[in-house]
């Protein structure tokens, strides 16, 4: 495996992004994560502060009205604010998710129709594929797609979907071709206020509480023909190409997380005082932020070397989308369960961030793909000669 650095080392403007979003969220962001957390809610306050900076959906291309950030900036935008609130770095991260499909494969009319809005912060963008019976197996899912006229009805639900209720506009994956499998899949925009639609409650979770997680659900639900993104039948395929490019995001979300709560257990054992003396002066605990460190710095590489990929569309991106969220977000994990015991009794309370980091961490090791699936996938490239 080769990799070019000149082609994805940070540049001044990346310098500057990172900058201008850490800002925002020390002051728009962060003061909001704990209450976000403590009652579920989407933190509308957090939406409007990267809404006014366009770091909301910051990959939205220019012609379409939005940033035209790169996928290691985009990356950079996630990952600064999972530094301070994990539930917010779901609405750029979550945004792009589900435009993705747009931009790989829409025509143009339907780019046209549904990425400004997106771009303006008029509207969020999330993303439909998981089904109570269909997760890892995706090609299992039942929801059907029957054309109708000029149209198609769809019927069903989809599972685990981050932002429902509060999106707009849902990229949904519904079968309508039953006798193709994995070719009979194909790809749909549904608006919120399409008949037939609705979403479910709200799921309870242990963390990314301020990111709304709810079904959707399809009782004869009607859509005009001219909503589907690509070609008929190329749903699924369509749907794993998104996935490469949108699992370098969670890394950056994970890495976020991570040197979030690294900055904050280094902070906390310079000043607790243990046997007369600050806790940072004791080689065990220097020895454990050597390590998270250590950690937390190698997966931002393997992240912005995905990005890179991403960026290029380069063959080996789903190998290494695959490695930077599998190897981030195991980093994450163990990054903020350090940093739980670094604080000890007091990092079991809310009264700290670090047990909210902990149990946000989590998810990343789960959603766009578990870990485990994202061994299968490295293995499978790697076997394939892809790397």
């Amino acid at each position: 495996m080769s990799a070019d650095f000149d082609l994805y080392k940070l540049t001044d403007e990346h310098g500057a992004i990172r900058d201008a979003v850490r800002d925002v969220c020390a002051t728009k962001v962060a003061p909001h994560a704990a209450e976000a957390d403590e009652n579920a809610e989407f933190p509308k306050a957090s939406y409007d502060a990267l809404r006014a900076t366009d770091f909301h959906a910051p990959h939205i291309p220019e012609q379409y009205g939005g940033a035209g950030a790169d996928a290691l900036a985009t990356c950079i935008v996630i990952e600064e604010v999972a530094r301070v609130c994990a539930s917010s770095s779901l609405i750029p991260a979550v945004n792009k998710l589900g435009t993705m499909p747009l931009l790989l494969a829409a025509a143009d009319d339907v780019k046209d129709r549904y990425l400004p809005p997106v771009a303006s912060g008029e509207a969020m963008f999330s993303y439909g594929l998981s089904e109570r019976e269909a997760g890892s197996d995706t090609a299992s899912m039942k929801t059907r797609a029957v054309p109708d006229g000029d149209g198609w009805v769809l019927t069903g639900q989809k599972s685990w979907i981050t932002n429902a209720g509060v999106s707009k506009y849902y990229t949904v994956m519904a079968v309508t071709d039953p006798e193709a499998g994995t070719r009979g899949i194909s790809a749909f925009v549904v608006h919120d206020d399409d008949d037939g639609f609705s979403v479910g409650a709200l799921e309870r979770k242990l963390g990314i509480k301020g990111s709304p997680t709810r079904e959707l659900l399809f009782d004869k639900c009607r859509i005009p023909g001219d909503r589907m993104v690509g070609e008929p039948g190329e749903g699924l395929k369509l749907a794993l190409r998104t996935l490469d490019h949108t699992r370098v995001t969670i890394g950056a979300q994970a890495v976020g997380i991570a040197d979030g709560a690294l900055a904050a257990a280094t902070d906390y054992v310079k000043e607790r005082q243990q046997f007369g003396k600050p806790i940072s002066d004791f080689q065990g605990v220097q020895f454990m932020l050597a390590d998270m460190a250590m950690k937390v710095e190698a997966a931002r590489q393997m992240v912005y070397r995905a990005a890179a990929a991403s960026e290029r569309n380069e063959p080996n991106l789903p190998f290494l989308g695959a490695a930077a969220k599998c190897f981030a977000s195991d980093v994450a994990m163990e990054v903020t369960t350090d940093a739980v015991q670094l604080f000890g009794g007091y990092g079991y309370t809310r009264d700290y961030p670090v047990e909210r980091m902990m149990r946000d961490a989590k998810i990343t090791q789960i959603y766009e793909g578990t870990n485990q699936i994202q061994r299968l996938v490295m293995a499978r490239q790697l076997l394939k000669g892809n790397v």
